[in-house]
């Protein structure tokens, strides 16, 4: 079986499989020529952190990318980078477009490497379009091997370029954990074309797909980092930042046209593709293959699901647990947002203006997801809750232990030559050298 691994940049769950109100007919038809997954949750909000954990079935903190390639931070080993494991297996392995896993493509280990020469952010359509060019004349090809293809996209990435001429920012609901407002409006119709430019993309790639006739030997996964660049979303472990899209598709899937609310996470795809393509799982894998959720032989692999930050443009660690019914939150920094990891926006612009630095954050939570699925009423201090407290916090230190998170210890590895904002400065891209930090200086 060759592998199709699709991915777009900063989505979360806002596309049509999920929200009708956001046009992505192409996600929408593989969603039902596959299994929709509405329960997926990434390992780490940010970029880096997040594709890592999917492509080495280990968490961030296990990995080494608990902070973006482009940063300075880098995997420990590559060859568990699952383009480099399929490779034993008789693979041919390429990469058309995006990835976070390496400053230099190139050195990831992918056999061909293709990405547009252009900046990305210039215009993330034509570069889009330019690597999906790439990949439907890579999918024309005779293969003799079975091929591992990841195809990246740099939508719904910021920042957004346009507004469709057919969308009204006037008659769009914007994300409940944002005001609604103008400024709001405005910004999510920027991505709401943003994802409509994702869809036309990865339809391209798909018809290729079909008129190849590699359909029905291609097993077809696609998803996404994490949530949406906004405010309270990117950046968060409330659901908002780690809730993910992800679609499977393979010939004789049991679950075709369904959608599956078991508890998953990213950290799982790789022992699935390893068992739909007929390889072994390698040692180091943490994660649990999602194949008999899909042959419908267990309605559930997971009792919980594990996230993660450390470093994004400023460090601001904190971890989560998270059970179909509850979660937890543990921060461990400051009462304050780092604001550079905010990206830049016109709905940041709106909060910061009515006072976003000064707004505390609390250092633990504890949400009821039944009662409360948008985690607006912390629990952490209610008596009735104090079992559920005790049982989420053991599950979170476990998993902690277990897999040697380096937070146990509250000291954070600071590789060298990594390029960090501090924590009071607001904007990620900016210019002015006082607004990073030194070698010297950093949270411990």
């Amino acid at each position: 079986m060759n592998i199709l691994y699709v991915h777009t940049h900063d989505t979360g769950r806002y596309i049509e499989p999920y929200n009708p109100g956001i046009p992505t007919p192409n996600l929408l038809r593989l969603a039902m020529e596959g299994t929709l997954f509405r329960q997926a949750y990434c390992c780490g909000p940010t970029c880096s952190p997040s594709r890592a954990a999917l492509l080495t079935g280990q968490f961030p903190h296990m990995s080494g990318m608990y902070g973006l390639a482009h940063r300075g931070f880098s995997l420990h080993d590559y060859s568990m980078h699952l383009s480099n494991y399929l490779k034993e297996f008789g693979f041919e392995t390429v990469l058309f477009g995006m990835q976070h896993e390496h400053a230099q493509p190139e050195k990831i280990g992918y056999d061909k490497v293709f990405a547009d020469p252009r900046r990305e952010a210039e215009d993330l359509t034509a570069w889009d379009l330019s690597n999906g060019d790439a990949a439907m004349d890579y999918l024309r090809k005779v293969h003799e091997k079975p091929f591992f293809m990841s195809y990246g996209l740099a939508h719904t990435h910021r920042p957004f370029l346009e507004i469709d001429e057919y969308i009204n920012p006037d008659y769009l609901k914007v994300p409940e954990c944002l005001p609604d407002n103008p400024l709001t409006r405005k910004d999510f119709a920027g991505y709401v074309t943003s994802a409509m430019r994702a869809d036309f993309c990865i339809g391209r790639i798909l018809d290729e797909l079909r008129a190849q006739g590699l359909e029905e030997e291609t097993i077809v996964l696609y998803t996404t980092d994490h949530g949406i660049a906004f405010p309270h979303m990117k950046c968060t472990l409330y659901d908002t930042g780690i809730g993910v899209s992800m679609i499977i598709k393979y010939s004789g899937n049991k679950s075709k046209g369904k959608a599956c609310d078991a508890l998953v996470s990213q950290v799982d795809m790789y022992p699935t593709l390893c068992d739909l393509a007929g390889i072994p799982r390698p040692s180091w894998l943490v994660g649990r293959s999602l194949v008999p959720v899909l042959e419908g032989e267990a309605a559930e692999v997971n009792e919980a699901v594990f996230s993660e930050v450390t470093y994004h443009a400023s460090v601001e660690p904190q971890r989560c647990v998270r059970t179909k019914r509850y979660k937890y939150i543990r921060r461990y920094a400051g009462n304050r947002y780092a604001p550079a990891n905010i990206d830049s926006g016109y709905s940041k612009d709106y909060l910061l203006d009515q006072g976003l630095l000064a707004y505390e954050v609390e250092q633990e939570m504890l949400f009821d997801l039944d009662f409360d699925p948008g985690e607006r009423k912390n629990l952490i201090n209610d008596f009735n809750y104090q079992d559920v407290q005790n049982e989420m916090r053991e599950l979170l230190e476990r998993h902690m232990r277990e897999t040697g998170d380096f937070m146990e210890s509250g000291r954070i590895p600071r590789p060298e030559g990594i390029v960090l904002n501090k924590v009071t400065c607001v904007d990620p891209d900016s210019e002015n050298p006082s607004d990073y930090e030194s070698e010297g200086e950093h949270y411990e």
